[in-house]
C-alpha cells in the first residue's frame, strides 16, 4: 500500500529518546487528562457509558477510575467518553479538537501498557499526539466539513497502538486505513448547535483507532488513507503536513484549559475577568455584550438545563465568570440552577467580528462590554485565552487544576498521583496504573446534570 514509508517513519521512532521538552508536555498533557477523567466521573455520561461497557464489551482490561472491568476496546471506550465528559481537556488550535482524550484512554486499555518503563509511556503518548494533530490539521485542509475530534484522533490512537501491538509497516498502513475509513466523521457543529452527550466524539476515536489495529494485526485490510497524503492522488495540501514528520513536533503547540468549559468561550471569560476589578458587585450589571467569532456565537445555549448545554454556551461561561470569578466544574453541572447566574446569563448578547472571524482558528478573540445599571460601560481589551505557548499556564497553575478537579473526589490520593506523574520519566508505568482505580462514591448531588430530552434545541 502507499503509505509504507510514512508508516516505517511512525514505526522507527524511539519512544525512549524523544527531544527533552516533550516529555515535558506529555506529563503536564497525562495530569491533566486525569483530572478532567476524575471530575467527569460524576456526570450522567459517565454512568451510562459504564454500564454500556460492562455489558456490551466483557473482559479483564480495567475502567479508568472507574469500577468493573472490560475488553481492551470497551476499556478505551470508556476512557474516551469519560473524559470526553467534561470539556476541560488539553487542544490543538489547527485541528479545532482534542487529541489526548481519545489516546490517553486507548493507552491504558492495552495489556502491554503496564509493561513500559514511564519514560516509554510519555513518548508513546507523544508521538500517538503527533500522528493525531497532523491527521487533524489535514482532515481540515480536505475536507469541506468540521468534523469531530473523533474523526482523526483515531489515526493517532492506531499509530499508537500499533507500535505497541509491535506490528510491521504493511500491517500500521492497514491499520491506519481502517481507522480512517471507519472513525466517526461527525460534525461537529451539529453538537454546537444542539449539545448532547455525543459531544466530540472521542469515544468512538479510541474505540475505532484500537479495533482497527486489532483487525490489521488479524489480516483485515483497510484502503490507504487520504489524510497521509500518499494515496493516489491525495491532496498537496494534506502531503505538506507530514513532510516533516519526525523532525518537527505540532505536539509541542498543544494548548491547556483554564476552565471546563469550550475553548472558543475562553476569551470571553478571559475579557470577562480583566473587567472585574471595576466591578462592585455583578448585580450591578444590566447587561453583556459580547463581541468574538462566529464559532463562538454558536455556543448560544442561555439557560442549559444539563452539563452538555452549559459547557457549550458562552452566555453561561461568562456568567458563571462574574459570578464567581472563576469556572469549575460544578459551576456547569450543580450551579444550573442558581438564579443569579442564570439572571446575567440572560443579559448576554453576542456579535461576531469579522476581523476576528478570519484569525480563527489559529488565534480565537473576544471583547467584553459589562453595561451597568447607571449607565456606566467597562469595556475589555481584546482578548485571547490563556494556555496557549505564548501565553502558557504556569506549571503551578496546573497543578491547581488538577487538585481542583480531582480532590474533591478522591481527597489525598490527588497528591499521589500528582507525585507520580511528575517522576513518571524515572519510574515504571505500573506506578501509576495502580493509582487509577476506581474512585470512592461521593456525595456530590447529579440532580443538576440529568439531562432533558436532547431530541429538543435547547433554550436560547
Amino acid at each position: 500500500m502507499a503509505c509504507e514509508s510514512l508508516s516505517s517513519r511512525i514505526l522507527e521512532l524511539d519512544a525512549c529518546n524523544l527531544p527533552d521538552d516533550l516529555y515535558r508536555v506529555a506529563e503536564t498533557c497525562l495530569l491533566d487528562l486525569l483530572g478532567v477523567a476524575i471530575a467527569a466521573g460524576e456526570t450522567s455520561l459517565a454512568g451510562i457509558a459504564r454500564k454500556f461497557v460492562l455489558s456490551q464489551f466483557p473482559g479483564d482490561q480495567a475502567l479508568l477510575f472507574g469500577e468493573g472491568s472490560a475488553s481492551s476496546i470497551g476499556s478505551a471506550l470508556y476512557g474516551g467518553w469519560l473524559i470526553d465528559a467534561l470539556d476541560g481537556h488539553d487542544g490543538h488550535v489547527l485541528t479545532k479538537g482534542h487529541a489526548g482524550v481519545a489516546l490517553l484512554p486507548a493507552l491504558l486499555a492495552l495489556p502491554e501498557c503496564g509493561r513500559l518503563s514511564g519514560r516509554r509511556f510519555l513518548g508513546e503518548l507523544a508521538i500517538g499526539y503527533e500522528v493525531a494533530i497532523r491527521a487533524g490539521i489535514s482532515l481540515h485542509a480536505s475536507a469541506c466539513d468540521y468534523h469531530t475530534s473523533g474523526a482523526w484522533n483515531c489515526l493517532g490512537v492506531a499509530a499508537m497502538a500499533a507500535r505497541l501491538k509491535q506490528l510491521n509497516a504493511d500491517q500500521l498502513d492497514h491499520a491506519l486505513g481502517i481507522a480512517e475509513f471507519y472513525g466517526p466523521r461527525s460534525q461537529m457543529m451539529r453538537c454546537i448547535d444542539y449539545p448532547t452527550m455525543l459531544k466530540d466524539g472521542s469515544g468512538w476515536g479510541a474505540m475505532t483507532g484500537l479495533s482497527a489495529v486489532l483487525l490489521a494485526q488479524s489480516g483485515f485490510t483497510g484502503a490507504p488513507a487520504l489524510l497521509l497524503g500518499e494515496a493516489a492522488g491525495a491532496d498537496e495540501t494534506v502531503a505538506s503536513a507530514w513532510r516533516n514528520f519526525g523532525d518537527q513536533w505540532h505536539f509541542r503547540q498543544t494548548y491547556f484549559k483554564r476552565f471546563p468549559v469550550c475553548y472558543w468561550a475562553q476569551p470571553a471569560v478571559e475579557a470577562t475577568l480583566s473587567l472585574m476589578d471595576q466591578l462592585t458587585n455583578p448585580r450591578d450589571i444590566d447587561h453583556i455584550d459580547i463581541t468574538t467569532f462566529h464559532q463562538a456565537k454558536r455556543l448560544h445555549t442561555t439557560m442549559p438545563h444539563n452539563t452538555e448545554q452549559a459547557q457549550y454556551s458562552l452566555p453561561w461561561a461568562v456568567a458563571c465568570a462574574l459570578h464567581g470569578q472563576t469556572i469549575d466544574q460544578h459551576s456547569v453541572t450543580t450551579d444550573l440552577l442558581n438564579p443569579d447566574i442564570q439572571r446575567l446569563a440572560r443579559t448576554v448578547t453576542v456579535t461576531e467580528n469579522e476581523t476576528f472571524n478570519l484569525a480563527f482558528p489559529a488565534r480565537r478573540f473576544a471583547r467584553v462590554t459589562l453595561c451597568l445599571n447607571n449607565g456606566t460601560e467597562l469595556v475589555s481589551q481584546d482578548f485571547e485565552a490563556r494556555g496557549t505557548p505564548h501565553q502558557p499556564l504556569s506549571e503551578s497553575e496546573m497543578v491547581g487544576k488538577f487538585r481542583q478537579l480531582s480532590q474533591p473526589a478522591i481527597g489525598p490520593q490527588s497528591e499521589a498521583i500528582i507525585k507520580t506523574v511528575k517522576t513518571l520519566l524515572n519510574r515504571p508505568a505500573s506506578d501509576l496504573l495502580n493509582l487509577l482505580g476506581p474512585v470512592p462514591a461521593t456525595n456530590h448531588s447529579r440532580t443538576a446534570t440529568q439531562p432533558l430530552d436532547t431530541n429538543h434545541a435547547p433554550s436560547s
